[in-house]
């Protein structure tokens, strides 16, 4: 197993600034989707990397009504995988869940 690279502390201070910069950038989206500004259509059509970093998992949970069991169950019946990300759907995975969830 290969040691991590060794990062002088102004490298450290920008990777944490950015990784927040990133958390923060999900946050919104899923607070977004909550509120009805933006809907799951959208979302999975964004070429953004916010979105598309964002897991599928946390992306179902965010939409109004659909909570954990609820979106372990679409996942399952669609076949994505729990640590699936946006980015890596595919446009019948994609497709699949729209019809799932009526939008």
């Amino acid at each position: 197993m290969a040691t991590p690279p060794q990062l002088t502390p102004e490298q450290r201070a920008n990777a944490l600034a950015k990784a927040a910069e990133a958390r923060a950038a999900r946050a919104e989206l899923k607070n977004q989707l909550k509120n009805g500004q933006v809907s799951l259509n959208e979302a999975l059509a964004s070429t953004s990397s916010t979105v598309g970093k964002l897991k599928v998992k946390a992306l179902l949970e965010s939409l109004p009504g659909v909570g954990k069991v609820k979106a372990a169950k679409i996942m399952e019946e669609v076949g994505i995988a729990d640590n699936r990300r946006v980015q890596g759907l595919g446009q019948q995975q994609k497709a699949a869940l729209l019809e799932q969830l009526g939008k």
